[in-house]
């Protein structure tokens, strides 16, 4: 097994110069008169970005990514041969912190971690602190891509926990969303000695049932929806109904795709820059910010046409890992009740799917649910003080996760005592 390695990131100067030399040779499509979002990014916005993506430098924004603690390590993967995987490895001061595994999703990548970081790594002697690992996942990032199919929810789950054992970390928490909510179950089900809780910001969950959750069933029943399940519903309409195209294509002809996104800057521009404009609540996204995100994928190790495999894969792969009990668990089970994995629900205005709460109680022992007036998809970069209070208060004294995990409460000796 090898050992972590530093990781800098430096992308070759013959890449940054065809990126601008390709942006300036973009054509740009007409639209209809009083075209708006609903059709898709609109011409300006994307001829604007363009346009300051060929005069924008790259190399700042690779000396702010580098400021961060970065790694790579070789990982064993069954049936998938060693991949070298990237990560982000933040150690707090406080020997007894908690491990927490980040895991990111599509269109994003290890850069939803960042603003984090200070939030939950600071010592203040009233909440706990946390060592945070978050790996760019394979085809993802400056991850080493995958080259055989049926690379799956099984294989990432492995590839995750994997890293958690190699770093030391016998037992730990995780937070995901988007493909992380379905990454951290897999870990959930398949690893539950290790994976002792989990925070989640995207919540999917069928509607109680009788033969499942009786008592759920019966409290769904009886109670109304809110006015925010109603919103949530609605919401969850609207993204069923004109969100979810991309999902239907990267899901069955994830190649087709793929040559538009690999060749064309614009293309991949603007299939990124539509979900972070639709899946955010009104964030106000800058330049540099929009441009960073897009460049990690242009830049990233396997390709910008490889990231968005993972829905093919996933959809079309029979899960084959058994779980803790020997039994083959399928991607339906993951809808179902976890158990021995502590829960946490955050549930955002402007997520894509927003459930009841008496849905999201279905799918394990929640200790921790929060309501947010605000908030989207990307929730670690558009509100990481919420997110931070969330885990902070979930496994801090008196949450439903404190002291989950041997050894590792996220105290101080001295701090435990005062508290």
């Amino acid at each position: 097994m090898s050992s972590p390695k530093p990781f800098l990131i430096h992308i070759p100067q013959s890449k940054i110069d065809n990126l601008r030399q390709k942006l300036s040779l973009a054509e740009f499509p007409d639209q209809l008169e009083e075209a708006a979002w609903d059709l898709g990014c609109p011409v300006a916005d994307i001829e604007r970005l363009a346009t300051a993506w060929q005069q924008w430098d790259w190399r700042q924004a690779e000396k702010k990514l580098n400021e961060y603690p970065q790694f790579h390590t070789d990982v064993e993967v069954d049936g998938f041969g060693s991949l070298d995987i990237h990560f982000v490895h933040q150690k707090s001061e406080v020997k007894e912190a908690i491990p927490l595994l980040f895991v990111h999703g599509w269109p994003g990548s290890f850069i939803e971690v960042l603003k984090i970081l200070p939030l939950l790594a600071q010592h203040d002697g009233n909440n706990p602190t946390f060592h945070i690992v978050a790996p760019s996942l394979p085809n993802f990032g400056f991850s080493q891509g995958v080259s055989k199919r049926g690379f799956a929810l099984a294989q990432y789950a492995e590839v995750c926990h994997k890293l958690m054992l190699q770093l030391g970390y016998k037992e730990y928490a995780t937070q995901g969303g988007d493909w992380g909510f379905w990454i951290t179950r897999a870990i959930g089900k398949l690893y539950p000695e290790s994976c002792k809780a989990s925070h989640v910001n995207m919540i999917l969950a069928n509607a109680p049932t009788y033969s499942k959750n009786p008592l759920l069933a019966l409290q769904h029943s009886v109670y109304p929806y809110s006015e925010r399940d109603k919103k949530g519903l609605e919401r969850t309409e609207w993204f069923h109904k004109d969100g979810r195209g991309y999902n239907v294509l990267q899901s069955t002809k994830p190649q087709t795709v793929a040559y538009a996104l690999h060749d064309s800057p614009v293309a991949l521009l603007s299939w990124i820059y539509e979900k972070l404009h639709d899946w955010t609540d009104a964030y106000p996204w800058t330049d540099d910010e929009i441009l960073t995100w897009v460049s990690i994928y242009q830049f990233s190790r396997a390709g910008p046409g490889a990231a968005h495999r993972i829905y093919y894969e996933v959809m079309h792969t029979a899960v084959s890992k058994e779980d803790v009990h020997g039994r083959i668990f399928t991607y339906d089970d993951l809808l179902g009740y976890t158990r021995n994995v502590k829960l946490g629900l955050t549930y955002n205005p402007k997520e894509l799917d927003i459930v009841p709460k008496v849905w999201g109680r279905t799918l394990g022992d929640v200790v921790y649910e929060a309501e947010n007036g605000r908030g989207g998809h990307f929730y670690a970069h558009e509100y990481p003080d919420l997110l931070a209070r969330d885990v902070k208060t979930m496994f801090g004294k008196g949450g439903g996760a404190y002291g989950l995990i041997a050894g590792k409460d996220g105290y101080e000796n001295g701090d435990r005592a005062r508290l």
